[in-house]
């Protein structure tokens, strides 16, 4: 934090290096982007990408070439084993810090690069809870440990501690947490497993739980209701964005390229020699590692009949396994540029870095609108001055509570945070709902109106009040 500090610092005649960071829906071109920033300022490239990570898989993750590779110095991609399942954003966070630091040290400027929301997140901020360091502590007898961690698992356990509470039912693992962390459960949906579990094993292998660890972080001095401090002050966040319509279009060329460079004999020759066995077992997963590509479990029948079936029927599931790429991939590259908006573009203050957009919509134009004002914006870092463009500015939404807690009686449902809440009031499934019941209370209402007056019927039962408090 205090090289990160000392880097922020400058003065006329003095180069402060700033950490790049490229932002973007995939598809936009942000590797592109980066490798010329690279190539032109002397700098890095650093990997954000949670599936980049692992070997193989080339073509569906879109790794750059080796080329690209050996043109411009790239880190982060392609050095997990595939069947390793138990990688973590502590992991990945760990190692691209001190690759950051190291890149500083040799007077080059780190790029990173990458469309994983909280790979991202996790080099701004402080965000993170390390169990594997407590763990670590506990094992070489650090003082600093409570009592309880000494009994935890070990850092080589952590993750796999993880995925054994993930085995658990969902309702099962929500009452556990509500019993060591009632503020951490009211946050998260019970069906939400992966996140309840890693809260679960937070306050397991530390002690302490979830939501105190996230309090004292907010609690730092820049510190804020999002998160930690940022790590590094000096942040150059560049925004890749594209006319929703116009990248749609580009993302099922994408798939169509990737289908003419191997796709299929890719997934084909990764699932023989990686998951076959497991589908065989029947405990294939496609929720950790590698297996959560994107297009791997779309193309899963696909996969596990090939040669097994007619050839007519073995097209049909291709095919449907494109189509289903290309609606993945299009719905994903949504989620990325929601987030950038609510991470970035709508928090105010000192703790979230200026976000400085150039739209791709028209690559024809990519000298123009993208490289050669991205060019002078990190110039003008290094050198400490302003840059001439402005950054991306949008309506504060910082008076909503992303973890409210609100039961929907109507629907059975348990939403979390005011946007999801204000959607599902508007959803069709609720609205049919409030129908219903209103049926069924005017239907009341009526054979209440028809029906002889008797005595009873001076006492309220509470039906003529059904339904209203949800109209």
């Amino acid at each position: 934090m205090a090289a990160a500090a000392a880097r922020s610092l400058s003065w006329p005649g003095r180069r402060a290096l700033p950490l790049v960071v490229i932002l973007g829906a995939t598809g936009t071109g942000k590797s592109e982007l980066a490798l010329q920033l690279g190539l032109r300022l002397g700098g890095e490239i650093v990997g954000a990408d949670s599936m980049q990570v692992y070997k193989g898989l080339d073509i569906i993750t879109n790794k750059v070439s080796s080329r690209e590779q050996a043109s411009c110095r790239h880190h982060m991609i392609g050095f997990v084993d595939p069947l390793v399942s138990n990688y973590t954003v502590v992991d990945f966070r760990n190692k691209a810090s001190a690759l950051i630091e190291e890149i500083f040290a040799r007077e080059k400027i780190p790029i990173v690069v990458g469309g994983t929301n909280y790979y991202i997140e996790s080099l701004l901020w402080k965000v993170l809870v390390d169990t594997k360091e407590h763990a670590r502590r506990c094992d070489s007898g650090s003082p600093i440990c409570a009592p309880q961690e000494t009994t935890g698992p070990s850092p080589q356990g952590a993750a796999s501690r993880k995925e054994e509470l993930e085995q658990l039912d969902s309702h099962e693992l929500h009452r556990r947490l509500r019993q060591v962390d009632p503020e951490m459960a009211a946050r998260l949906h019970p069906r939400n497993k992966r996140k309840v579990a890693r809260s679960l094993q937070v306050f397991e292998e530390t002690g302490i739980p979830h939501s105190e660890h996230l309090h004292r972080q907010q609690e730092e001095d820049g510190g804020s209701p999002l998160g930690g401090p940022l790590k590094y002050p000096h942040s150059c966040i560049l925004w890749l964005y594209a006319d929703q319509a116009v990248l749609d279009e580009r993302l099922d060329k994408r798939v169509d390229a990737m289908l003419a460079a191997g796709l299929l004999e890719e997934l084909l020759d990764f699932h023989q020699r990686y998951n076959q066995q497991k589908v065989a077992e029947d405990c294939q997963d496609y929720q950790h590692g590698i297996f959560q590509s994107i297009g791997f479990k779309e193309f899963h029948e696909y996969l596990i009949t090939e040669g097994k079936c007619p050839k007519e029927t073995s097209a049909q599931l291709q095919e449907k396994g494109i189509q289903a790429l290309k609606r993945v991939t299009k719905k994903y590259a949504r989620k990325q540029n929601k987030w950038v908006r609510n991470r970035f573009l709508t928090r105010p203050g000192p703790h979230v870095p200026p976000v400085y957009g150039l739209e791709v919509t028209d690559l024809s134009q990519w000298d123009e609108n993208v490289l050669k004002p991205a060019l002078q914006i990190v110039e003008s870092f290094i050198q400490g001055q302003q840059p001439l463009a402005e950054p991306v500015k949008m309506e504060s939404k910082m008076l909503e509570d992303k973890w409210s807690h609100h039961m929907c009686e109507l629907c059975d449902k348990i939403i979390i945070g005011d946007r999801e809440w204000a959607a599902h009031t508007k959803s069709k499934t609720h609205v049919y709902q409030l129908k219903k019941r209103w049926k069924l209370h005017s239907s009341l209402s009526s054979a209440g109106s028809r029906a002889p007056y008797t005595e009873t019927q001076g006492d309220s039962d509470g039906t003529e009040n059904l339904g209203r408090d949800q109209i």
